[in-house]
């Protein structure tokens, strides 16, 4: 069970974004790393093909998991995760208030 859900909430802990908050679009697990909404973006430049101009695109970029933290629904605070497998399903905790943190997402 990972740490990060789609459609967490979620503050920036390090790096150009410390102290911004967003919402999780993308777990990249494999890389241990998440894609936040509107944060941590960059622009890139395109050169023109043929007919096409030039542009400029902005595109996001993935943020470690060490760099940020969960904003627990219940106190909403920075906080850490931790499991309580006596539950079954094992559910994600809050280490501060100690209260279960659901994410209500509908899967595909």
């Amino acid at each position: 069970m990972f740490k990060f859900k789609i459609n967490d909430t979620v503050k920036v802990t390090a790096g150009k974004d410390k102290g911004r908050t967003g919402k999780v679009i993308k777990i990249i697990p494999q890389d241990q790393k998440v894609l936040v909404e509107g944060l941590n973006v960059y622009k890139k430049h395109i050169k023109a093909k043929g007919n096409e101009a030039g542009q400029i695109v902005t595109l996001p970029r993935s943020i470690s998991t060490a760099s940020v933290a969960l904003i627990c629904p219940s106190c909403g605070k920075a906080t850490r995760v931790g499991f309580d497998a006596s539950q079954t399903p094992k559910v994600r905790v809050c280490h501060l208030c100690r209260q279960v943190i659901t994410n209500e997402t509908k899967k595909k």
